[in-house]
């Protein structure tokens, strides 16, 4: 695990000593020699426990996660070269400094072995982020972004403090390892479900469960692209990760303690799909996706069966590279037509018609196209939610068609149609083309070989 910890960690002074010149080229190769070393963590479950200490381990849950953080890191860099570019050198540096810390922060949450260190980091991933909305944010209201972004999620993590300080009093210990080999000695079974209720808070609103996701579209609409491409890759699955890890340690939960939650992320599919049809803005609507999708997940999460588990790991990881790519192609036509307007940016397929190849592309990988992982995971989760409770069919079946709906609406306002006669497009840079053909690379090569996320 150090081989890869200590690279990471010195990534930061690098991005402070470097010269400016040279700043982004040796991040970029930096951090892409990182993350083709971490695909090793694709090994044999069995001899993942070479990388493995007393402190931090990685097992094939997190595996899969913390290959999507590194690969994102030179991708995020390269997405970012043109919003850096009319900065000064002085904030171009505390930038790219503020984005490997975060991914210092990521790399240890996910491997993690004390349940108060996991707390503690999970907490600290909020700090990079509200930095990067509050300053440098596109738009005058980044800092309501930022302060919705902050209190709720600190307003979820102070029940998450008092349980796992609770457990670790039971226990006398927060080793994770140790603690599902054995479950803590609740002393009944209100006791059980309020640790389990505090627990599962912190984690729901940050997937987020609808209801509690009004913070989501605000800080994706103000957060530059970098900002949008990490919330939505990795940042919103620690909520599922989270889950997922702390269920292990908890006494089941009674199915009315679980019916809440996944009634309000079943009928959250529903809305955000419908809300996703009338948004004007895209990049609000491709975040209100994410709640969409994110409630398939919570609902498989918390259900917690071997197939909805597996279900769950494939859907947060082709969300997150669908999500991120379709942020980076929003991002290509907004630093062209300077609006997130879908009404100003219709004909695009006459003047970037590769582009508008890649635009198809991403949209049908969103609407669950065969033989996508997408579906994949959409068709795992949907049959551990039928198994569970025959009508979720209904709900989720609808939800499948609302996106497929709102998918090809997307593609269609921006494609096809007349181009604005005051809209002059330059033709896509090279580094575009490149920063989403490394979006479609592993969604293709997971696609040939499933089993590497099951």
């Amino acid at each position: 695990m150090l081989k890869i910890l200590l690279p990471t960690a010195m990534l930061i002074p690098s991005s402070m000593a470097i010269k400016q010149n040279l700043l982004t080229t040796t991040l970029t190769i930096y951090s892409t020699a990182l993350a083709l070393l971490s695909l090793q963590w694709f090994n044999n479950p069995l001899s993942l426990n070479t990388f493995s200490n007393q402190y931090t381990s990685v097992d094939p849950i997190s595996a899969p996660l913390l290959i999507l953080s590194f690969w994102l890191l030179p991708m995020m860099i390269l997405a970012s070269q043109n919003h850096l570019k009319p900065e000064p050198a002085a904030r171009k540096r505390p930038f790219l400094t503020n984005m490997v810390t975060m991914q210092l922060m990521l790399t240890l949450t996910l491997s993690t072995n004390n349940l108060t260190m996991f707390f503690i980091l999970f907490e600290s991933t909020l700090i990079p982020t509200m930095i990067l909305i509050t300053r440098w944010g596109n738009q005058p209201k980044r800092l309501e972004a930022g302060n919705y972004f902050m209190f709720y999620t600190l307003f979820g993590s102070l029940p998450l403090l008092n349980a796992i300080l609770f457990i670790n009093n039971q226990e006398s210990h927060s080793n994770l390892l140790l603690m599902v080999t054995m479950y803590p000695k609740l002393s009944n079974s209100f006791t059980n479900n309020t640790i389990w209720a505090a627990c599962m808070a912190a984690f729901l609103i940050k997937l987020p469960l609808y209801g509690l996701h009004l913070w989501l579209p605000k800080a994706h609409v103000e957060a530059p692209i970098a900002g949008s491409m990490i919330l939505a890759a990795v940042l919103l699955k620690l909520g599922g990760y989270g889950i997922i890890r702390i269920s292990t340690i908890l006494a089941p939960a009674p199915n009315t303690l679980l019916l809440p939650p996944i009634v309000l992320a079943m009928w959250g599919l529903i809305m955000t799909g419908l809300t996703c049809i009338r948004q004007t803005d895209l990049k609000s609507m491709i975040a209100y996706s994410s709640v969409g999708h994110m409630g398939l997940v919570i609902s498989a999460t918390l259900i917690q069966s071997p197939w909805s588990i597996t279900g769950a790991m494939i859907m947060m990881i082709a969300h997150g590279l669908t999500s991120s790519m379709m942020f980076c192609l929003a991002n290509t036509i907004y630093e062209r037509t300077h609006t997130r307007t879908m009404v100003s940016m219709r004909g695009l397929q006459k003047s970037m018609p590769l582009m508008s190849a890649l635009w198809l592309t991403a949209n049908l990988t969103n609407l669950a196209l065969p033989p996508t992982i997408n579906l994949m995971g959409e068709v795992t989760i949907m049959s551990a939610l039928f198994n569970w409770a025959p009508p979720t069919i209904i709900v989720s079946a609808s939800g499948a068609m609302i996106t497929a709906t709102y998918s090809l609406y997307m593609l269609s306002s921006t494609q096809q149609g007349k181009l604005s006669k005051d809209t002059s497009m330059c033709p896509p840079h090279t580094r575009e083309y490149l920063l989403l053909i490394m979006h479609l690379i592993p969604m293709g090569l997971l696609m040939l070989n499933p089993q590497l996320i099951t």
